[in-house]
């Protein structure tokens, strides 16, 4: 399996929707992000990978990638071929899979402030790294509602 260590700038690409070969990033430095963009242009932010995250586009290697990934700092990134049955990074993945299955259940049932507070617990080392139009559109919210939300929570 093929890995090689590079270095993303802010702002910098990994993958765009509708690319193949899609590869999985563990994130050494920096935050990336994976989010899609509906027919309207809004981005719809699916996951955030600080430090010793995973993120990756869910789709089998050789399907076009159904979400952009890019860099919110600078970063420095592990890439991996996705060839999942050489992947031994267990529990990387379990955690990646515990945050989703919890967020998907959160943006079916939980208040803006309980996603919120979830954001905090799951992320706490980046609420101050990344903006916060990205952490709403994480959330599912816009950013005055999650300004809102802040304030009651203080």
């Amino acid at each position: 399996m093929e890995r090689k260590q590079i270095s993303v700038k802010k702002g910098e690409f990994l993958q765009r929707k509708g690319d193949l070969n899609s590869k999985i990033y563990i994130v050494q430095k920096g935050i990336l992000r994976s989010y899609a963009i509906d027919e309207k242009g809004k981005e719809h932010i699916f996951m955030f990978a600080p430090e010793d995250w995973i993120i990756a586009d869910n789709v089998p290697g050789e399907q076009p990638a159904d979400l952009y990934i890019d860099a919110i700092e600078d970063s420095e990134v592990l890439v991996r071929d996705k060839d999942i049955s050489e992947v031994n990074d267990t529990e990387r993945l379990i955690k990646r899979l515990s945050v989703l299955q919890k967020r998907v259940i959160m943006l079916m049932s939980a208040s803006v402030i309980e996603r919120y507070q979830h954001f905090i617990k799951t992320y706490p080392k980046i609420t101050k790294r990344v903006p916060q139009r990205m952490i709403a559109s994480y959330l599912g919210i816009t950013p005055e509602a999650l300004s809102k939300s802040k304030n009651y929570r203080s």
